[in-house]
């Protein structure tokens, strides 16, 4: 079997890893046009900021590594075309500009994703940068050693985990988001209201409900950021818009999403049966909405990327789906979430109820009891459970993890207010937050007699 697997960070290593092991057998070319593999992208803020000292620690494999597994590594190689019916591909050489063609009996697409470039006026100015892969981080730090004023474009989770690290290191940060609120797609607005709080504490300047319309520089570098509704002096802007798959190669060729994700089915076949999609490049089966969706999360990656290789030959493992958990430390507080935030379940759609509580995590007797935040998402109807977040000083974000069992399983928050959890004063307390934040949502007893008697007449 003649594999051939274009591009090599999370899904690409993963799938290369695994199709080595299963198939000794297998032919396997990797063309990846860049000189690294597997850089660990949500690590660039701790290198940015200095908390990770060594960045090799963010490669967890090398070029070197594959080929002992017998891989052909064709680095620094970008691939121009693709033709599915032939089952063949053409390359150019980084360096030489030299083309080769070459065939396949399998292809694993795993070319990620890249940022979104707005084109704006003065986009190509010195000192604009973006954030996504390893020469971006040490771009950034590099530019940044002379900057005394950082503006960063996009309020996700690399913005702002970026800020954090500017602020940290000295520097004076803004922060410009076109939407009213920070980390909008992750978190709703009782979450993000108090780390808000918690950045213009600390100085930065939050730039909300503003989208950016041009930069303007002088002697080519880039000075100041202009919005649809003010203007912010600066020496540095880093964009953090958000990211789109690098599907090009198969446009046409193999069903996407509109936005360019490739749609795979849950063994990871492409509509064409020959053609493997993982990782940034593809679409994703939402768990929450029951519907194929685009979640760029090298979780995600990782788990599809092993999916790949063990359904090359043949459908074997199934594929769960996802709930896009995930989870970020801002300053002291540790914050995770899964599924849909409340705002989101509605914009899908979806007629939700939610249920929040504030308590201690464990005993007030003991010499600390920190308070968490939880909300759960969930139907009206069904009473399924389609999202939950925590925030807390205490770190409890394994909790999430929990939460996202739940949705896979499609529970509900009745029964999260009853499962067995263990009691232990130094953890938590006797009903633990999670049973409390299911038992909160718990309907009054003659409701609940009054469903359970219609239900039976029924």
């Amino acid at each position: 079997m003649k594999v051939a697997v274009i591009g090599c960070t999370h899904a690409g290593t993963a799938a290369i890893i695994n199709t080595a092991k299963l198939y000794p057998d297998a032919e396997i070319t990797v063309y990846e046009r860049n000189d690294n593999v597997s850089f660990l992208s949500c690590g660039i803020a701790l290198y940015v900021g200095g908390v990770v000292k060594d960045p090799h620690g963010l490669f967890y494999s090398s070029p070197a590594q594959l080929q002992e597994l017998g891989v052909k590594m064709r680095m620094l190689h970008e691939v121009t075309e693709v033709d599915t019916k032939a089952k063949s591909l053409k390359a150019r050489s980084v360096n030489t500009g030299e083309e080769l063609v070459d065939t396949y009996d399998k292809l694993i697409v795993t070319t990620g994703s890249w940022p979104i470039i707005p084109n704006l006026e003065g986009i190509d100015l010195n000192n604009v940068l973006l954030c996504k892969n390893y020469e971006h981080s040490n771009t950034i730090i590099a530019k940044s050693q002379d900057a005394r004023h950082v503006t960063v474009v996009g309020a996700g989770y690399i913005g702002i985990e970026l800020v954090e690290a500017f602020q940290m290191n000295g520097k004076e940060v803004t922060l410009i988001d076109a939407e009213d609120r920070i980390l909008s797609k992750y978190l709703d607005a009782e979450f993000t209201d108090r780390i808000q709080s918690d950045l213009t504490d600390k100085g930065i300047q939050l730039v909300l409900g503003e989208k950016v319309s041009r930069f303007e520089g002088e002697e080519g570098s880039v000075r100041k950021v202009v919005t649809d509704k003010g203007t912010y002096e600066t020496d540095l802007v880093i964009l953090c818009i958000g990211f789109r798959p690098n599907t090009e190669l198969l446009k046409g060729q193999v069903d996407m999403m509109p936005n360019g994700a490739i749609l795979v089915d849950r063994y990871m076949r492409t509509s064409n049966p020959d053609v493997f999609a993982a990782g940034d490049s593809s679409a994703i089966y939402y768990n929450p909405t029951r519907q194929a969706s685009y979640i760029p999360l090298a979780t995600n990656a990782v788990r599809m990327g092993t999916l790949v290789a063990r359904n090359l030959k043949g459908p074997v493992t199934r594929y769960m789906g996802t709930q896009g958990t995930s989870g970020i430390k801002i300053y002291e507080q540790n914050i995770a979430g899964t599924g849909l935030t409340e705002a989101g379940a509605l914009a899908a759609g979806l007629k939700v109820e939610s249920v929040t509580l504030e308590d201690s995590y464990r005993p007030e007797f003991m010499p600390t009891a920190e308070k968490v935040l939880i909300k759960v998402i969930f139907e009206q109807e069904s009473r399924r459970i389609v999202g939950a977040q925590l925030m807390s000083e205490a770190e409890l974000t394994q909790s999430i993890n929990t939460l996202s069992v739940c949705i896979q399983n499609e529970m509900t928050v009745d029964e999260l207010a009853f499962i067995d959890f263990f009691f232990q004063p130094h953890y938590n307390k006797p009903w633990n937050f999670l049973n409390s934040v299911g038992q909160k949502a718990l309907k009054p007893v003659d409701a609940q007699a009054q469903e359970k008697k219609e239900e039976v007449l029924v």
